[in-house]
């Protein structure tokens, strides 16, 4: 009978020593994945991007508008007998194959607007002129670039445009017939002739 006791005692003693044994060690599980089952598994999508508005684009500001030039006085070739040339209104002189300004006829301008401004009750009538060399064409597109330069330089300095005409007669009326350059200069030139309103 001591024997099955003792017996019981031993297995009594491996259990203790077995459970005091498993409870020193700390005890931590990990939920393993369920097998796959075969069936594919939806995924839910990723929730779409919520769009951010753009800011409003500022609109460059629109250019400011031109300032347009004087308007040409379109009028029909005038009949000589109507306008008539005044002393206070020289002739001024173009240098060869241009329409630009030169210094002397500046001051005959002014001189000329001066008098254009004290005397409003006057139309004027600016007449372009070429000497003998180019065509035809050519010289009145040049009588009527000088005719419009020396009418830009009058509006400039107070004369009304509505009282100023303009006509090229290119090289239709030379002041002289030589063919010399004193004559030829003598030819190129802006001549203003007046009439009353």
């Amino acid at each position: 009978m001591t024997r099955p006791r003792h017996a019981l005692v031993s297995a009594a003693v491996v259990l203790v020593l077995l459970a005091t044994g498993c409870a020193r060690r700390s005890s931590v599980t990990q939920a393993a994945a369920p097998p796959p089952t075969g069936a594919p598994v939806a995924v839910a999508p990723a929730p779409a991007p919520i769009p951010v508005p753009e800011p409003p684009r500022a609109e460059p500001p629109a250019p400011a508008p031109a300032e347009p030039a004087p308007a040409p006085v379109v009028t029909a070739r005038p009949v000589p007998q109507e306008f008539v040339p005044d002393p206070q209104l020289p002739d001024i002189q173009f240098d060869f194959d241009t329409s630009a300004l030169r210094p002397d006829a500046t001051r005959v301008l002014r001189a000329s607007a001066e008098w254009l401004n004290a005397h409003a009750d006057r139309a004027l009538l600016i007449e372009g002129h070429c000497d003998e060399r180019g065509t035809e064409a050519y010289n009145l597109a040049l009588g009527e670039r000088r005719a419009r330069a020396a009418m830009e330089f009058l509006v400039a300095h107070g004369v009304k445009a509505g009282r100023i005409s303009t006509v090229s007669y290119g090289t239709e009326r030379p002041q002289c017939s030589e063919h010399t350059e004193e004559c030829w200069s003598s030819n190129r030139r802006a001549h203003f002739v007046v009439k009353a309103q």
